[in-house]
């Protein structure tokens, strides 16, 4: 039977009486579930592979002797299933008593309390009293870093184990089997965790908790307010959990973030990154007075992508107003590579989500620092690699030791010859019989030789990549920030466009921040600021922050309502968590003549042209995809384009001499005084291989100066001994502002001037 006709094939069986209808290979769990049929569970969970551990799911079918597993066992046709009978019962309630050994049954001091699996089942199941006693061995409290780990609350469910290894890619916990004494281990240093908090917003009970929310509230204390992280371009669904003003603490304060852990996934940026927003804004009229007046005297508007699309399309208006332009730096060079895209590809998106990279057998790589760029994307990525085996490619001038687990093939690529890189992937993937004949002859053409000697990916290496393939289905292929702002971007974009139209790779493209996509599709962008400027969360002659440091206080994201657009073209709703007393871009409007009263006014006036929707934000709906998940708001709408403009043969491929660094902020991204906190490292240093500091003629703690992207800096090298070759990583992340105003190609040539010792 082919593949097709199996997974179009449906089961129909019978679960308490009810006559079910579900594809083939649905177990009779998810059958339940589909059908709101309640079977319980202690270690099941959506999102990773069955783990069959608690046994909890147990359930009857006729003419099968014994209870099965229903989180295991696949719906058959004409199955006769019982959820529930007094034998049931009696099974799961023994199940419970076992897992209540030496806890306390009337448990009110545990910071699971109130939204714990194991006080709600021993609740439901009668628990009154305990008819097992162990010895219970000395096992302290463990801290790793965000997180802490009490083994005595622990009940081996595995799910932040299989989390761990199937959603994050980590594979940082292991259990150490020993009976009633087996207990969780952390295999990884501190440093090398993600520190994504997975395993704990997983975890049934108290074993895993936040190091900074222990002990500081009750769960029925606090409110938990729909958001959408901004952290990066993924838009991931979360809830601010907001403890309300007391005598103690005056003001509304986020005590952390949740989300819907049995189907969607935080990193760590957006669970334990929350604690931002612009304090002690106030509304003087002198200063929107003076705000009203640069803006009437601006040239340029200056602005970064972290804002919302109601906020983009506004500043649109004010432009228009005013006859200022509009300056994006981060999402310019990504606006130029997605007009470029769509010219050669005909679509107005590209065709992948993180569904289908999650379902891929091949995944390949080309510009991007994928760990740090885009934690969900590597997530999804670490997904493939365990259920599909998928065969990893991972092009970049750096290799990535965080990745080892999941990369099968590193084509390493000098820095600077992108555009020559994607046409020997495109000479390589194409299907040239269903190329055009147009194509077919630039692909003749090309000068292999010269390619693959500038570029240093051998034909070898890729003959190896085209092996990879073999057999294989289930293709997606990942571009990022690296392309964007390469001085070729838009022949790199047209490369990249004819091998998602002429081969089997589906294509996902990362937007450099969290709404980049949605600047990209709302605003008319210009290549560079002239005159006087007005700078948002940019530098400026006038600047609004919501970081609290400008001439004019804006809020913060954690503060405002509206929409993102996320890198998978989805709109998505954010709501405020904390109050702002200060001033919004919608007042400054107002002043200037635009009328409005909210600024979600304007969800339902996003252009239509671009894929967006006439729905009001009260109105934006939920709805659940083919695989069950939940998601907020909706997808653009795609539209097929004129789209048959083909790339030209690469010229002279650029190369970079000397000491070359590459700007990359981590993923975590936590302050240097929190990091510390927890025993972790985020300093702003510049990291390097024992080659580069040989090439460079640094040690370990040198104090060197540089200037890169027109920004100086002082640091402090350090050598990681886990990276190789050359080029050293250089964070921007503690220059504020400053930050958000670069726009140049992530890799440079520098010179580094040593000016001491750490210690001097």
């Amino acid at each position: 039977m082919s593949v097709a006709k199996v997974q179009s094939k449906t089961v129909t069986l019978t679960i308490d009486g009810k006559e079910v209808t579900v594809p083939w290979g649905t177990t009779i769990l998810q059958a339940a579930r589909a059908n709101d049929i309640y079977i319980p569970t202690m270690c099941y969970l959506s999102k990773v592979e069955p783990i069959g551990s608690c046994r909890m799911c147990v359930v009857e079918v006729e003419g099968v002797e014994g209870m099965i597993l229903s989180c295991m066992e696949k719906a058959v046709d004409g199955a006769v299933v019982r959820t529930q009978s007094p034998e049931l019962f009696t099974e799961r309630q023994n199940i419970m008593k076992l897992y209540d050994v030496n806890h306390p049954l009337e448990c009110g001091v545990c910071d699971k309390s109130g939204e714990c699996d194991l006080q709600n089942k021993t609740l439901e199941f009668a628990v009154d009293r305990q008819s097992f006693a162990a010895r219970e061995p000395h096992r302290p409290v463990q801290d790793w870093g965000f997180i802490s780990y009490d083994p005595s609350l622990c009940i081996m469910c595995e799910k932040c184990v299989r989390t761990c290894t199937e959603i994050v890619g980590d594979d940082a916990l292991a259990i150490e089997t020993g009976g009633y004494k087996s207990t969780i281990v952390n295999t990884r240093d501190l440093d090398d965790c993600s520190q994504c908090g997975e395993c704990m917003a997983v975890c049934p009970v108290g074993a895993l908790v936040s190091t900074d929310f222990k002990y500081t509230a009750n769960a029925w204390e606090l409110e938990y307010i729909p958001a959408s992280c901004f952290h990066c371009s993924a838009g991931c669904q979360m809830y601010y959990n907001v403890k309300h003003g007391s005598i103690v603490q005056p003001e509304p304060k986020i005590y952390r973030v949740t989300n819907d852990f049995e189907f969607s996934s935080l990193c760590g940026a957006g669970r334990f990154g929350y604690d931002f927003e612009n304090r002690g804004a106030s509304k003087d009229p002198a200063k929107l007075a003076a705000a009203v007046e640069a803006f009437q005297k601006a040239e340029t508007i200056r602005f970064a992508s972290v804002i919302s699309n109601e906020e983009a399309l506004l500043l649109s208006r004010i432009a228009e107003k005013t006859g200022a332009r509009l300056v994006c730096d981060e999402a310019r060079g990504y606006q130029k590579f997605l007009r470029a895209y769509r010219e050669a590809s005909g679509r107005s998106l590209p065709s992948a989500d993180l569904n289908t990279l999650r379902g891929s057998q091949v995944v390949l790589t080309l510009g991007t620092r994928l760990f740090d760029d885009a934690p969900m994307v590597k997530f999804a990525l670490a997904t493939a690699a365990v259920r599909e085996k998928a065969q990893v490619i991972y092009c970049h001038p750096m290799e990535d030791p965080r990745l080892q687990k999941q990369v099968t093939q590193y084509l390493k690529y000098e820095a600077g010859s992108e555009e020559g890189v994607a046409a020997l992937l495109a000479a390589t993937l194409i299907e040239r019989n269903t190329a055009p004949e147009a194509l077919n002859s630039l692909l003749e053409d090309l000068d292999i030789g010269y390619l693959s000697a500038e570029s240093n990916v051998s034909e070898e290496e890729l003959e190896r990549l085209k092996l990879a393939l073999w057999k294989r289905k289930n293709f997606t292929l990942i571009v990022g920030e690296d392309l964007y702002n390469h001085p070729r971007v838009e022949e790199i974009a047209r490369w990249i466009a004819v091998i998602e139209r002429y081969s089997d790779f589906r294509l996902l493209v990362i937007p450099p921040a969290s709404n980049t996509l949605g600047v990209s599709l709302i605003c008319d962008l210009a290549d560079e600021a002239s005159g006087m400027t007005v700078g948002i969360n940019t530098p400026g002659d006038f600047v609004l922050s919501a970081l609290g440091d400008g001439d004019l206080d804006l809020p913060a994201m954690n503060q405002q309502e509206g929409t993102l657009t996320t890198l998978e073209g989805r709109v998505v709703p954010t709501h405020p968590a904390l109050p702002y007393e200060g001033y919004e871009l919608a007042d400054i409007a107002r002043e200037l003549g635009i009328e409005m009263e909210e600024i979600i006014d304007l969800t339902p006036e996003l252009p239509e042209a671009e894929g967006y929707r006439r729905i009001a934000f009260d109105d934006l709906p939920d709805y659940f995809d083919a695989t069950g998940v939940e998601h907020r708001g909706y997808l653009l709408k795609h539209r097929v384009m004129e789209g048959e403009a083909l790339p030209v043969e690469p010229e002279e491929l650029e190369s970079f001499d000397g000491t070359v660094l590459y700007r990359c902020n981590p993923g975590p991204q936590f302050s240097p005084f929190t990091a510390r906190a927890h025993q972790l490292t985020a300093e702003a240093e510049l990291r390097g291989s024992a080659q580069f500091g040989a090439a460079a003629r640094l040690k370990d703690g040198d104090r060197v100066r540089f200037v890169q992207d027109g920004i100086e800096y002082d640091r402090v090298f350090r050598i990681d001994t886990a990276m190789k070759g050359t080029v050293a990583i250089n964070p921007s992340f503690d220059k504020g502002l400053r930050s958000f105003a670069i726009s140049s190609y992530r890799f440079s040539p520098v010179k580094i001037e040593k000016v001491g010792k750490v210690h001097e």
